[in-house]
């Protein structure tokens, strides 16, 4: 990917990216009320109802001298992975560096279902290395694929889910040669990749999305189940939910994460913004869901998880929706990661694979 020279603005928002994802915005104040979104919403979504219950304080990191290509990522566990991929960066498509993964497989004569996972960073900034959960996921029997693309620096929206598409097709492309089952595929993001892995299994079959000019388009690129760690799933209504609070209002901004995403101030491009939301698709079609927040997120807030569940449950059922709040964490964080919040992902997949 090209240099970029970043404006002032956006070393900003990158600095705060830097302290949510070291702090979960801990310590800060709570906002003062729950407000009712105003922006523009699609079908079928129902009013929030969950508020952060923390604010961001200001950020004190130092930005980088210009936007970083790769690493760092926030929004995440913090994983450290132990296990050695049987493949490190393999181009699923041609088209740039970006569209890579590494493949983990568990000892065993398979196939093995297939966790994919995506990386947040707000669609700016991280890498697919130390994919969250994944030594846990091995342990279990399932095969992990972490996934690089197209940060909105080098190509604007839609090209991220559409690489996201592409290594899902390449990965069942290659299954038989993997060990991998083909038909137990699921989406695992954080962040602005919880948005991806929504919009994998909210977009089966949307052909706008699918990006076939990246390969293996006999493939399908759906998935089987989703796991949402705080994604955005409306971008429109991100302000609206935050306005009243101690949280930051500001991804409406020229230079918010996703403004910079779709390439203009997103309510001035509403429909473009639209594109990149995974409520937008929902249907009966849609796989079962795992959607998880923090109640103290100030990136992202917790309202969009409940849009997005509410507006999938009476068309796939209660039975295959789980909204699950964890009290006091920020975006991402060890409360995350914990024995018990682990078992509840893999409880879910268990059921949502088998």
């Amino acid at each position: 990917m090209s240099s970029l020279r970043t404006p002032p603005a956006l070393l900003v928002r990158l600095a705060a990216l830097a302290v949510f994802a070291l702090s979960g915005c801990a310590g800060a104040a709570a906002p003062t009320s729950a407000p009712t979104p105003a922006a523009p919403k699609p079908a079928a979504t129902a009013a929030p109802v969950a508020t952060a219950a923390a604010a961001a304080t200001a950020p004190t990191a130092q930005p980088p001298a210009g936007l970083p290509p790769r690493g760092g990522a926030p929004g995440g566990a913090g994983s450290t992975v132990t296990a050695v991929p049987v493949l490190k960066d393999a181009a699923y498509a041609t088209g740039s560096s970006a569209q890579k993964l590494d493949l983990y497989v568990p000892s065993g004569a398979g196939p093995f279902p297939l966790i994919i996972n995506i990386h947040g960073g707000g669609f700016m900034m991280g890498d697919k290395a130390n994919p969250d959960m994944a030594d846990a996921f091995l342990a279990a029997g399932y095969a992990v694929a972490s996934i690089n693309y197209r940060l909105s620096g080098e190509v604007k929206a839609p090209a991220q889910i559409q690489d996201a598409k592409a290594a899902v097709r390449w990965l069942r492309a290659n299954a038989a040669k993997y060990k991998l089952d083909p038909q137990r595929f699921a989406s695992f993001g954080q962040s602005a990749g919880g948005n991806l892995s929504a919009l994998l299994g909210t977009s089966c079959g949307v052909a706008a999305l699918e990006g076939p000019e990246l390969g293996n388009a006999d493939q399908s690129s759906c998935v089987q189940a989703v796991v949402d760690w705080f994604g955005p799933t409306d971008f429109l209504q991100m302000d609206a939910q935050f306005a009243g609070t101690a949280c930051p209002v500001d991804h409406n901004a020229a230079n918010s994460p996703e403004s910079m995403l779709i390439g203009a101030p997103i309510q001035t491009k509403p429909e473009a913004a639209r594109v990149m939301n995974p409520i937008a698709y929902v249907s009966a079609k849609a796989p079962p869901f795992l959607i998880q927040h923090g109640t103290a997120d100030c990136n992202v807030p917790p309202q969009q998880g409940k849009l997005l569940a509410d507006a999938l449950t009476p068309l796939i059922g209660a039975d295959k929706v789980t909204y699950s709040l964890i009290q006091g964490a920020g975006h991402g964080g060890s409360q995350f990661s914990a024995a018990d919040n682990q078992k509840l992902v893999m409880d879910f997949l268990a059921k949502a694979l088998k």
